[in-house]
């Protein structure tokens, strides 16, 4: 009798060990396909992101140029306190294109590093899945 329990709880064991690690395998290459869909999610971010630093650099740099004209404009008509405000806002201007510049690095960044974390994500999905062998 008792070794029929043994027998029974052996065979028990047997077949559902299969089943287990099956169910592990499928949740991690959900977990695998949930991280790859974030990563591109976020590559697309970084992608919108340095698009608008680029324009914003693009607007900073028109307004750096046309405070120059300004400034040079004001001082050719003797009119020196709209000059010196000119230069305030060319100051001004010169840091948000710095500012920009220094955003659109990071983001830069940002983007190699998601398409690094999108590369080795999908490499993990491909490790996880089965060889198909009808290919």
């Amino acid at each position: 009798m008792r070794r029929c329990i043994a027998l029974f709880a052996v065979l028990a064991f047997a077949t559902s060990a299969p089943a287990l690690l099956s169910a592990q395998d499928s949740g991690e290459v959900k977990q695998d396909r949930k991280e790859v869909r974030h990563d591109r999610r976020d590559l697309r971010g970084d992608r919108k992101d340095i698009h608008h630093d680029n324009r914003d650099i693009r607007q900073d740099r028109r307004d750096i140029r046309q405070d120059r004209r300004d400034i040079h404009q004001d001082v050719k008509d003797g009119d020196l306190k709209d000059a010196r405000q000119d230069r305030r806002d060319l100051r001004q201007d010169h840091g948000d294109v710095r500012e920009d510049r220094r955003d659109r690095r990071h983001d830069e960044r940002d983007k190699r590093s998601d398409r690094r974390d999108l590369r080795q994500d999908k490499k993990d999905l491909h490790q996880g899945e089965p060889k198909d062998s009808t290919k």
